[in-house]
């Protein structure tokens, strides 16, 4: 694995439980889980002053990220703690998930960055980012199936700004207008409870997972908007699934819909 990609999977893995921590303070603290989650206010401002900054230095179809987003892994620690009676069924010995995150700070820093990750240092970063991933992985379905067995989508995006994470619709309406020639780009980011490795399939204008498409390895699609798809509605199916003989919802076990409308082309 490159070291580019073991960065991605460090971003990826820190993301994930962002998201994570997200999904289960709003459930047990509502939605302004933010001023109750156990960081000091001055770290709240500092999370608003880079979010804004953000903002300012937004490109188009960049997705809007929440507020935890702007959260270093300190921050995570700081809540993990205040909030541990809400995580220990999912991320299990707390002393442990402490000794990750330290490790993952570790492994963040700016220093290691700017050069290739040495052998330990891979094995560091494949280890914990596939245990984290996958305990929350596993808890997730459990919610589900009392028994950890089949993979969730922990995030989705497209190329114009919009995105899915944990707790939210799987039909997501853009109330984005598109036309033929336009391309648009998606992308899943996701875990197996089991740690297999997933299948990913892009379905076009059909409100579910498309039956008889194909699978692939990869979680990354360009599709070109084409002239066929003109109308009030047209669906970007985006669905994962474990290479097991059985899955959550008969040939897949994960989806997401991103919803879209297809203007007649410029010309008409």
């Amino acid at each position: 694995m490159t070291g580019m990609d073991l960065r991605q999977t460090l971003k990826d893995t820190e993301n994930a439980l962002k998201d994570f921590i997200a999904f289960i303070l709003s459930e047990n603290l509502g939605e302004e889980w933010e001023t109750e989650c156990g960081v000091s206010p001055e770290r709240l401002s500092r999370w608003q002053e880079l979010k804004e900054a953000a903002a300012s230095r937004q490109e188009t179809g960049v997705a809007a990220e929440p507020l935890i987003s702007y959260a270093d892994i300190r921050d995570l620690k700081t809540i993990l703690q205040k909030h541990w009676q809400y995580f220990a069924p999912a991320l299990g010995d707390q002393t442990t998930l402490e000794v990750y995150l330290a490790e993952l700070a570790k492994l963040g820093d700016s220093g290691l960055f700017r050069r290739d990750f040495l052998p330990h240092h891979q094995n560091l970063i494949l280890g914990i980012s596939g245990e984290l991933r996958t305990r929350m992985a596993r808890y997730r379905s459990q919610q589900e199936t009392t028994e950890p067995l089949y993979p969730r989508i922990e995030y989705a995006a497209d190329n114009l700004g919009n995105s899915w994470r944990p707790g939210e619709s799987n039909f997501i309406s853009t109330g984005m207008k598109l036309r033929p020639g336009d391309l648009l780009e998606l992308a899943i980011t996701a875990t197996d409870p089991l740690g297999e490795p997933l299948e990913y399939q892009y379905a076009f204008n059909t409100g579910s997972p498309g039956v008889g498409l194909l699978w692939s390895g990869e979680n990354t699609f360009t599709f070109q908007v084409t002239d066929k798809y003109v109308g009030n509605l047209f669906f970007a199916t985006l669905s994962i699934r474990s290479k097991r003989k059985y899955h959550a919802h008969g040939d897949h076990d994960d989806y997401v819909i991103f919803i879209y409308q297809v203007l007649p082309p410029a010309s008409f």
